[in-house]
């Protein structure tokens, strides 16, 4: 290869079919499922040969910007550009508007499109594949990576194979849905299917062109959107009224089930979308009876189980087929075999007033500065442990309802409160009295760590009066 291709990484998706992992606030892409790092982590990884690839660029959701940036930033990666979605549309946009960022830098520009949250062996049979497929984008094809299936598989959808193009890749004959159990076995038979992984490589300026003509309200959004976008320390606001003036469509529909320039590549190495706890369990390589433990857990007489922990140790004992996923507040137990029916239970969870709040926070909440853990509430106070990067602050604030203590367990903190500075070292505290503006600050070089005692008539995280705010929250 001589021209280096762009990733694209879509990062925005609030998927829950992992729950009690996955929540809306911290999603599967950014926890840590399978291998080293999150999987997010690792998809930036496999784009980031720079023989091979340049800078990517990352559209994500507004509440994970800072998720993006620092998990980037471990890797030592820097990306062309980080741009934050305002609402949900789909791939079609979000693919758009990719194109139209890279157009404006390299007119002949390949995007490599990957999902963030997928599970794959980036071998040599990989880079041969993103290797074929990007010399068929550069002649014209919209190309869509084609797993080859090892199981009749109800989780995925398929693409029927038809005549052979050259060069690797083959005319796209049709989508076909996810299949039920009958279906996918006769597919598996028969051959000539492959899965669908939503992966994609394309010239830019092919896919804006058939986007246009195509689906030509996505590609006026993703126009506009650019073209009213504002920048946001490191981030890029694409255009709110703009964007959503498009549709909810995926690239499959909008564009590759119409064009003509659409072809499949098939492929053969390990790919899961983990979009299910067995897929995760397949994802694993099992002991000798079949079971995967991640986290603290013994299985005793157990097989073909797993068991993923937070942190509680958990005992499986005489148990076959079971699934058993416990974070620190909630924990699901369920068939295996059955656990593509979790989604239906977070809809249940969060019908429910005195459940919502499970599909979408951990007791453990991540901020740019560092998060906070729950530890203890009742009526009319609550207890936190609060942990500050070296060399990060939160902002200056206010609260109208409630006073603060705040205990250092670990590390130094440096305290505002109103017009005095403080440094308070182990085991010392200070008292913050409701309306007083304050701010804490770890100026040191391990992590700072606290706890945090509030008291008052309403201690809800919407009582923050932001002054100032150096990740522009004010």
């Amino acid at each position: 290869m001589t021209k280096l291709v762009v990733p694209v990484v879509l990062a925005g998706g609030h998927g829950t079919r992992l729950w009690p992992m996955s929540r809306s606030a911290r999603p599967k892409q950014f926890l840590e499922l399978v291998g080293e790092g999150s999987l997010f982590q690792q998809t930036l990884l496999r784009a980031s040969d720079n023989e091979r690839y340049s800078a990517p660029i990352i559209l994500t959701n507004a509440d994970y910007r800072f998720i993006v940036a620092e998990q980037a930033q471990e890797l030592g990666i820097a990306p062309q550009a980080i741009m934050l979605e305002p609402s949900a549309r789909n791939t079609a946009l979000a693919i758009a508007v990719a194109a139209v960022a890279a157009v404006d830098n390299d007119e002949d520009a390949i995007l490599h499109v990957l999902a963030s949250d997928h599970a794959i062996d980036a071998g040599a049979d990989y880079y041969k594949a993103v290797d074929v497929a990007a010399q068929a984008a550069a002649n014209g094809r919209l190309v869509a990576f084609g797993i080859e299936p090892t199981r009749p598989e109800t989780g995925y959808g398929y693409i029927a194979v038809g005549e052979d193009l050259g060069h690797g890749v083959n005319v796209i004959d049709r989508f076909v849905e996810k299949p039920d159990l009958a279906r996918a076995q006769e597919l598996l038979t028969n051959g000539g299917h492959v899965w669908n992984s939503g992966m994609f490589m394309m010239a830019a300026r092919t896919y804006l062109s058939e986007c246009e003509r195509l689906a030509p309200e996505t590609y006026a959004a993703a126009r506009s959107a650019m073209a009213q976008a504002r920048r946001d320390l490191d981030f890029v606001r694409l255009d709110g009224a703009a964007f959503e003036t498009a549709p909810n469509i995926s690239v499959d529909y909008a564009i590759f089930e119409k064009t003509n320039r659409a072809a499949v590549l098939p492929v053969s190495f390990a790919w899961s979308d983990l979009g299910s706890w067995d897929a995760v369990w397949k994802a694993h390589k099992p002991d000798q009876d079949g079971n995967v433990a991640v986290g603290p857990a013994l299985m005793s007489n157990s097989r073909d189980s797993m068991v993923v922990s937070d942190g509680a140790h958990v005992v499986v004992d005489g148990l076959q087929d079971i699934a058993v996923i416990a974070s620190t507040d909630a924990i699901y137990v369920g068939r295996l075999s059955s656990a593509q029916g979790v989604g239906q239970i977070v809809k249940a969870l969060k019908s429910d007033d005195t459940t919502r709040g499970l599909t979408e926070i951990h007791k453990t909440a991540y901020r740019p500065w560092g998060g906070y853990s729950s530890v203890l509430s009742g009526e009319r106070f609550q207890v936190k442990r609060l942990f500050v990067k070296p060399g990060k602050k939160l902002s200056l604030q206010k609260h109208h309802h409630r006073s603060e203590h705040w205990v250092v367990v670990k590390g130094t903190g440096e305290v505002t409160i109103d017009d005095k500075v403080i440094l308070l070292s182990e085991n010392e505290s200070v008292y913050l009295p409701l309306g007083c503006t304050h701010r804490l600050a770890n100026p040191g070089k391990i992590l700072l760590e606290l706890i945090e005692v509030q008291t008052g008539s309403y201690l809800g995280e919407d009582d923050i009066i932001r002054i100032e705010d150096e990740f522009g929250r004010s």
